[in-house]
């Protein structure tokens, strides 16, 4: 039986860039309609609240300058993924975000991080790649190439298992499946509408005890939330996943993030974690 006592918070640091320049004047995926105007400072103020419940967590902060010419930037999670210290960086799949890959990469290099791999294949960090205990899982279908994973596999010496996105609402991995507990491979939840049945199954068996999210949650983005074992940061408005969460020993906190929203993301897509 599922234990369903309170967990432990493992201390985070990571990579955010504030929404100083965020605008939508372009559409790269179907939550983005540049006839509805972005209130930057509420998107400013939601996004430091996001900041500042994290360092109330115990948890580390950095911060990426933001730049004018590159609105999407708020959305740090898709400019690399770190594991064990080594950096995968990305190639985006779209020109408007393209010169954010390189900001990132100077970004880490700047930091000392000495492991940090420029890609072949078009990767958007960890907007398609979630790191469990052993395994990544990674998204194909909408904008990473399926070249991808195993330049992944080979860089981080880590099995990826591909998954394959069927449904343009959540075109990248970290808006459908969320890693709840990083320390074992077997504490996901995920919305199976956003997978070929093929990866369906896949899923069911690795994760056979996993929170399975209801439509109305994942089209809420509920799944795009952040864990640090114990704490879940959510969108507020994904409220059938809180009951849920807290029967499996998890602490969910509802975060406000709507115009951040009008950009597809929430609070997954504005943290990059920076492990090791």
């Amino acid at each position: 039986m599922r234990s369903t006592a309170p967990r432990a918070a493992t201390p985070r640091r990571y990579l955010m860039c504030p929404p100083a320049h965020f605008r939508v004047t372009y559409s790269i995926n179907p939550w983005m309609d540049p006839g509805k105007p972005v209130d930057i400072p509420l998107a400013l103020a939601q996004w430091e609240d996001l900041r500042d419940r994290y360092l109330t967590l115990g948890h580390t902060v950095e911060e990426l300058e933001p730049r004018r010419e590159l609105p999407d930037m708020v959305f740090a999670a898709n400019g690399a993924t770190v594991v064990d210290g080594r950096v995968l960086g990305a190639r985006f799949a779209h020109p408007e975000r393209a010169e954010e890959a390189a900001l990132h990469a100077a970004w880490f290099r700047s930091q000392g991080y000495a492991d940090v791999l420029e890609p072949e294949h078009i990767n958007e960090g960890e907007g398609d790649f979630a790191v469990t205990a052993s395994w990544l899982l990674a998204g194909r279908g909408f904008r990473s190439s399926p070249l991808s994973h195993p330049e992944a596999q080979e860089f981080f010496g880590r099995p990826v298992i591909g998954l394959d996105l069927v449904d343009p609402r959540y075109y990248h991995l970290d808006t459908a499946l969320c890693v709840l507990d990083d320390t074992t491979d077997g504490e996901i939840m995920y919305y199976p509408g956003a997978f070929s049945a093929g990866s369906r199954e896949v899923l069911r068996r690795l994760f056979p005890d996993a929170l399975v999210a209801s439509e109305e949650d994942a089209a809420a983005l509920g799944l795009n939330a952040v864990s640090d074992g114990r704490h879940v940061l959510l969108p507020q408005a994904a409220i059938g996943l809180f009951d849920p969460l807290r029967a499996r020993g998890y602490e969910p906190i509802g975060m406000d993030l709507g115009e951040l929203l009008k950009g597809g993301g929430s609070v997954k897509c504005c943290t990059q974690e920076l492990r090791g």
